[in-house]
């Protein structure tokens, strides 16, 4: 009996091997399962790439227990509960789908198993680990980043699918153009692969010729689609954070439009244009990041269809600001410093002295309190000795950093080179 189940399951890779795309993974995952020694991961990258694939895979080559939750509709009991049956038997492999949809305290309940090697986890993805991942989580797992499928990838799809499924093999297919195809596809294999099947399930002739127009006129859908789950959902964020970056809200609020119309989460846009505020504006304009704050809030509160309004005031408000990525620069040459240098020691005059033992030892010996000096100023020494005088803040050269860089310049001399 033939298999009727879709096409994306019919031709679901059953080996590394076989999986189309991610050659980048492909010999650091076989190398773990050869070894014996499968990390735990979290497999971050647009849907349809493989991630649940490569997650079945691993568990079957290493013939390892397997566990599958969707973060959509487990909880806390569901997690403690697979954990348990591990306990009892070899270390199984728990793969949670969505894995940025559990809060706080469900991540929390996998730490321990985790740490302990009771289990193996694998989460899947869509979303920047390192802002839906809780720190402590991320920390024992393995990042690994999938593409989305590219025109050869997506090709090698359609005709493993057409000379080796069970079905389409047996049927003549003549496929003319693929443009449609690939275009609606956005990179995600599985759509490219039942939308494929859709379009031939759909042609009456007894030759089955595909061309664009046949694949947009039956899938019901505009090239220009927007899919909120998509490669279009990451290229339209993408023109959305560099048209406000770029200062033109003509553009900001058409790609907000776009996402609006597609049916985008309202917080996934409020919590961009967050980020965005401190980025990319920060100092410049510090009432930036009230108003999208605020935005975010307000539209939290309210939803769509008003929800679009106090966006589209928030958006042309953050593209006509006066821009700067002072901030956002000097916390990333911060955390490099730290990275090269390590934990240097405090120095002793800044150092809290709240037991006799440390104020004998000289903690807070020679420490000037700002306050009592003119200006509550004093130039002091405030970084460890082997970083001292590394400037980490450079103000933008706009109005309000101008005046910062004015002030740092008539307080810390020549120091810093301001």
């Amino acid at each position: 009996m033939l298999n009727q189940s879709p096409l994306a399951e019919r031709m679901r890779p059953v080996t590394l091997e076989q999986l189309v795309g991610q050659e980048h993974l492909k010999g650091i995952l076989t190398r773990a399962v050869r070894s014996g020694i499968v990390p735990s991961m979290i497999l971050w990258g647009p849907p349809g790439v493989g991630k649940t694939t490569i997650a079945n895979i691993i568990a079957n080559t290493a013939k390892m227990p397997f566990y599958a939750l969707s973060a959509i509709n487990a909880g806390v009991k569901d997690i403690r509960e697979v954990i348990a049956k591990a306990k009892f038997g070899t270390k199984s492999i728990l793969f949670i789908d969505e894995i940025h949809r559990f809060n706080k305290s469900q991540q929390d309940a996998l730490l321990a198993a985790v740490e302990k090697g009771q289990i193996t986890l694998i989460g899947a993805t869509t979303e920047n680990p390192s802002f839906e991942v809780n720190a402590a989580l991320l920390s024992r797992c393995q990042t690994y980043t999938l593409n989305a499928l590219g025109k050869k990838e997506l090709l090698e799809l359609i005709d493993k699918a057409l000379k080796t499924d069970e079905l389409l093999s047996k049927i003549k297919v003549e496929l003319k153009e693929d443009q449609a195809l690939l275009r609606l596809s956005g990179g995600d294999g599985r759509k490219l692969l039942n939308l494929l099947e859709l379009v031939l399930d759909s042609i009456d002739t007894k030759k089955k010729v595909i061309t664009n127009d046949l694949v947009i006129e039956i899938s019901q859908k505009k090239a220009a689609m927007y899919d909120k789950s998509g490669e279009m959902h990451y290229d339209i964020i993408s023109a959305f954070i560099k048209s406000i970056r770029g200062s033109d809200p003509n553009a900001a609020v058409y790609y907000l439009a776009r996402m609006i119309e597609g049916g985008e989460d309202v917080k996934f846009i409020a919590r961009r244009l967050l980020i965005l505020a401190s980025e990319d504006i920060g100092n410049a304009n510090p009432t930036a990041l009230v108003i999208a704050n605020n935005a975010f809030q307000a539209v939290n509160v309210i939803g769509y269809p008003e929800a679009r309004i106090i966006l589209s005031q928030c958006v042309t408000y953050l593209a006509c600001s006066a821009k700067s990525n002072a901030a956002y620069m000097a916390i990333n040459h911060a955390q490099q410093l730290v990275q090269q240098t390590g934990d240097l020691p405090i120095p002793l005059d800044i150092r809290n002295a709240p037991t006799k033992l440390m104020k004998d030892l000289g903690y807070g010996k020679g420490y000037q309190y700002a306050h009592d000096h003119q200006g509550n100023f004093v130039e002091h020494e405030f970084l460890p000795d082997d970083i001292r005088g590394t400037k980490l803040f450079d103000p933008g050269h706009n109005p309000r950093e101008e005046e910062m860089r004015k002030k740092l310049r008539s307080q810390w001399k020549s120091k810093y080179g301001y």
